[in-house]
């Protein structure tokens, strides 16, 4: 994998998660704003995982395993999106909270994507 990738996943998602935590102290509800932030972390975690399918393809191996491996990138693409859409079925303080969970655990998933590559 891309390290710088991998960590610009990773760092994007807590900055997220902050945000979205802040709103969630101010009582606040997920914003056209947030939507937009979720939409550029999710953009490139779905980097990643073409990244990550085109070094599979290319014949490079993870050292846990290429099954987990992509069992993470998947998962890792779609915890903002899921996130997302409860946020809009909570349309209160507790959507923010959500998406702010949805972006810790892809910052979690980030780390183990590191490990699993062989990082």
């Amino acid at each position: 994998m891309i390290d710088a990738l991998t960590l610009a996943v990773g760092l994007t998602a807590l900055v997220l998660a902050a945000w979205c935590g802040f709103a969630f102290s101010r009582d606040q509800a997920t914003k056209d704003w947030h939507f937009i932030g979720m939409a550029v972390v999710t953009l490139l975690a779905v980097i990643q995982l073409v990244v990550g399918v085109v070094r599979l393809a290319g014949g490079d191996k993870p050292h846990q395993g290429t099954t987990i491996f992509v069992a993470y990138l998947l998962g890792s693409a779609a915890a903002i999106p899921a996130a997302a859409f409860m946020s809009l079925a909570e349309r209160t303080r507790w959507g923010s909270a959500t998406v702010a969970a949805g972006a810790v655990i892809l910052a979690v998933l980030e780390v183990r994507l590191y490990d699993i590559w062989g990082g």
